[in-house]
């Protein structure tokens, strides 16, 4: 997603030569602009531009923290879900917003390396609830120390109320794209549902 950007650099020779234009209407110097649709779309692209950086930076800066714990950054988040409740491969891949089949793929490892076991699902015979084993539990404590130290760090960066405010436009932000894919639209169809759309 590529916002354009129609607005002509300041100082480009036009209107008074100090980055402005004259309105023919009213006669009188004034910035440039650009239609509301315009901005709106440039916001949508910086957005995007910007979740997907933090989300690389996010992978690398977790593969490092649970890398000492044997585990990856893919098995800490689904570990991660887990850990509060037992869930279905479903509702894992609705919860961090990956794809079912990568969810069973690394669940199926992490029952492999005895770090979680399946359990069965009162609620649904055939999907049966992942949950965490001891071991699973242990590796998570060991990321405890780098992940405290970690959110240290970013909090003495941004303050504390502005680390906070983030979090909360962040997660105001993903309701946001939730409430529209809920509206009907595709804004945030998951990548089983986007596959399908094009079968």
């Amino acid at each position: 997603m590529t916002g354009g950007r129609s607005m002509d650099p300041a100082g480009s020779g036009h209107g008074s030569g100090h980055g402005s234009e004259r309105d023919p209407d009213r006669g009188s110097a004034v910035p440039p602009a650009r239609e509301p649709a315009e901005e709106r779309q440039d916001l949508l692209s910086r957005a995007a531009l910007s979740v997907f950086r933090l989300n690389g930076q996010f992978l690398g800066v977790a593969d490092e923290l649970a890398r000492p714990a044997g585990l990856t950054s893919a098995w800490w988040q689904v570990l991660g879900a887990v850990l509060r409740e037992p869930l279905p491969v479903a509702g894992i891949a609705r919860a961090m917003g990956i794809t079912r089949q990568s969810v069973q793929r690394i669940a199926d490892l992490l029952v492999g390396n005895g770090l979680a076991e399946y359990v069965p699902n009162p609620a649904h015979r055939r999907a049966k609830l992942l949950r965490p084993t001891g071991e699973g539990m242990a590796a998570i404590e060991k990321i405890g120390p780098g992940h405290a130290e970690l959110a240290g760090r970013l909090a003495g960066h941004l303050g504390d109320e502005q680390f906070a405010e983030t979090v909360r436009v962040l997660e105001r932000l993903s309701a946001a794209m939730e409430a529209l894919a809920s509206d009907g639209g595709q804004a945030t169809a998951t990548p089983d549902e986007a596959a399908g759309s094009h079968r």
